[in-house]
């Protein structure tokens, strides 16, 4: 399927009715004529392969993405050739919004199941939000949520233990899954242990001995990647006196 073709809005909107991405994609408001503009703009979808790149560090910015379904991992690659696991990014989610400053991404993002996005070409979206005041507000409170996401992740590195690190993990995961209606409290990770302990800035070694302890205490089961959310009060409890595990 050709990523470039332009999707008619009608088929979009049909497609969106039973997803999250309604938010990113259809701001509430927008007259007739206003969704036309918006149609000769939205690209068909791009389906992904897991393990494959949606782009690469060092890359010319052209579009954001929206993640239709799937899940996906943001990277970049330390001068001795290390991985640094910097965000994971679910269905709903907007990604792309590293390349917007200097026109070229300053990060990997990669698929960790086989997934689907909806491409938004940002310099006619930019130029669509002039002619629609509400588009351009809605782009500006996603890029003010994601500011707030990564103060939320900096708090997290710099203030939390390693059990409290991996609890408040768990909770926005829960939240964000959520709000898109999935299952709160029982749900699988789409990472691996070593790509948490990456992102949150702990060993492997301390991830599994981590979400063991917790399994122990009776507050989650774990069955490889099945996480179920026994007791989350537990879980917040141990969060309350640092920074509320905030979900997007």
């Amino acid at each position: 399927m050709n990523d470039q073709t332009l999707i008619p809005l009608h088929t979009l909107k049909v497609s969106c009715s039973n997803c999250s991405l309604r938010e990113l994609c259809l701001p509430v408001g927008l007259n007739r004529e206003e969704l036309a503009q918006l149609d000769a703009v939205i690209r068909q979808s791009r389906r992904l392969k897991r393990g494959e790149f949606l782009f690469r560090s060092g890359e010319n910015f052209k579009s954001l993405y929206a993640i239709r379904t799937g899940f996906f991992k943001t990277c970049v690659s330390s001068q001795d050739g290390r991985e640094q696991v910097t965000g994971f990014l679910m269905s709903g989610e907007l990604m792309g919004l590293d390349g917007i400053s200097s026109s070229v991404h300053g990060c990997d993002a990669i698929a960790l199941e086989d997934s689907e996005v909806c491409e938004l070409p940002f310099s006619r979206m930019e130029s669509l939000g002039r002619d629609i005041p509400s588009l351009q507000h809605h782009f500006f409170r996603l890029m003010s949520r994601e500011i707030v996401r990564d103060q939320n992740v900096m708090l997290l590195l710099g203030n939390m233990k390693a059990e409290e690190r991996l609890a408040a993990f768990l909770l926005n995961l829960s939240q964000r899954l959520s709000s898109r209606g999935f299952a709160a409290n029982d749900f699988v990770l789409r990472m691996s242990r070593e790509e948490i302990g990456s992102f949150l800035g702990l060993k492997l070694e301390t991830v599994s001995r981590t979400l063991s302890k917790f399994q122990q205490q009776g507050w989650i089961t774990v069955d490889h990647k099945h996480i179920q959310l026994v007791l989350p009060e537990q879980l917040k409890e141990l969060i309350s006196g640092c920074v509320h595990a905030n979900g997007q």
